[in-house]
């Protein structure tokens, strides 16, 4: 257990480290009044720092700022970068095709291989391209309650799935409710969308057999409250409800395409009716597509045949840009490989390794979870079962002042819980420093 006190003490200390050593993020934060909370973007708030560290390069898994820091990055963008910043083959195809034009709502002739490409990894045939994951998310729920006929979805408690109004459903002492954050919500979102807990078979069951829900929405690893595994069998039991009921599944595999090459259906099974994949996919690029069955296909050409003329609320100018298709063409074909799986697996594999031996070291009740590429370090004994034991076991201010140590050693995580990402460049003797930080940041945590 650490003490609280000892916690506010480091927190304090490394917030005047930070000061000290990047000025140039202060006066960058001065300068950019123009910016609401001077930033371009709220989320940059978000990091545990004092002012928003403040990126002038980024290299491979290095990252480097304004104020001449250079940082091991096991954040990579929160998963834009998993495979690395700024790989060679991806920045000369964007240099030759920015200047060859940029969107011209056209197909280009790189799209052809391109969907044969993701078919290929990801097991689907057929594909869209959106310009976020949020928008394809958004885009699979209509097309689910558009074939169905259902108007409700399913998602799980403390899921989250990018900007979609219809996964801000959470749970509180069992019952759903609208997540208190929310700015501006009008519309009462529980008379469409049905939460309940990850793992949970038995309200999973009784949520199906009502013949009601269009669609399953769901990481199959939740990552975005920590990260929650699937009890075994779960996810079997998931695709069989699901087929019984006339249910449609999807798989929001923006993250969990850290699991193995073809993300985690691919690799551990099952098989998604439809799937979501963003963020990395571009390399960093505003991108993501959503492929699906054959069969939903079908049921999809049979509705647009159906319905009048006109706008189907699918879809923006931007996405399927030439950019953004250059950049996925590039990723899958010359970046995204199972050689690249290889090495950022084995990576992980040597991370959990070593921050499991200086936990036990430390004689701390923490533990450490893995999916694939992607590693938690969680300040709990046990793994949590579900969103909700996941959400009650965060220790927020031990979190931020294990984050802003790391930082001020040139190391960085995820602002978003305890995520770390090897990437198929991350070295091992980045991972080695990452560790040797972490173990001095847990004896200054004990003093």
């Amino acid at each position: 257990m650490i003490a609280d006190a000892a916690i506010t003490r480091m927190a304090a200390r490394e917030a005047e480290r930070f000061r000290a050593a990047n000025p140039r993020a202060f006066a960058h934060e001065a300068a950019a009044k123009g910016w609401f909370q001077s930033v371009p973007f709220h989320w940059m708030r978000d990091w545990p720092s004092p002012a928003p560290i403040v990126a002038a390069s980024a290299k491979d898994a290095t990252l480097t700022s304004i104020d001449g820091q250079t940082y091991d990055d096991f954040c990579l963008g929160d998963t834009a970068s998993l495979f690395g910043h700024s790989p060679p083959a991806l920045a000369a195809a964007l240099a030759k095709q920015a200047s060859e034009g940029l969107s011209f709502m056209l197909p280009t002739e790189r799209g052809a291989a391109l969907s044969h490409q993701l078919a290929a990894m990801f097991g689907l045939p057929l594909w869209q391209v959106t310009t976020t994951a949020s928008e394809a998310n958004r885009a699979v729920i209509r097309w689910c309650r558009g074939i169905s006929g259902r108007a409700k979805i399913l998602t799980f408690n403390g899921a989250y799935h990018g900007a979609v109004d219809d996964a801000f459903v959470d749970l509180k002492d069992r019952q759903p409710v609208m997540r208190a954050s929310l700015v501006g919500q009008v519309h009462d979102l529980r008379d469409t969308t049905t939460v309940i807990e990850f793992n949970d078979e038995e309200a999973l069951e009784a949520a199906l057999r009502g013949g009601d829900i269009a669609c399953v929405l769901a990481e199959p690893v939740m990552t975005n409250v920590g990260m929650v595994r699937e009890a075994p069998g779960f996810l079997a039991t998931l695709r069989r409800l699901c087929d019984e009921t006339g249910t449609l599944l999807v798989f929001d595999e923006t993250h969990t395409i850290s699991s193995g090459y073809g993300g985690h259906g691919v690799t551990h099974g099952p098989a998604p009716d439809l799937i979501v994949v963003g963020k990395s996919i571009g390399g960093g690029v505003p991108c993501a597509v959503y492929g699906f069955s054959a069969e939903v296909a079908v049921r999809m050409a049979a509705l647009n045949r159906s319905r009048p003329p006109g706008h189907s609320g699918i879809g923006t100018t931007l996405s399927a840009n030439a950019l953004a298709i250059t950049a996925m063409d590039i990723m899958l074909s010359e970046v995204i490989t199972p050689a690249a799986y290889d090495h950022m697996l084995n990576g992980a594999a040597r991370l959990v390794t070593r921050l499991e031996q200086e936990i036990t070291a430390a004689n701390l009740d923490w533990h450490v979870t893995q999916i694939g590429a992607r590693v938690e370090f969680l300040t709990c004994p046990t793994p949590p079962r579900n969103g909700g034991e996941a959400k009650a076991a965060m220790q927020a201010e031990l979190e931020a002042a294990i984050h802003l140590f790391l930082a001020n050693r040139g190391i960085l995580l995820a602002p978003f819980h305890n995520m770390m990402l090897v990437s198929p460049v991350t070295g091992d003797d980045q991972i080695d420093r990452l560790v040797g930080a972490f173990a001095d940041c847990v004896s200054a945590l004990k003093e």
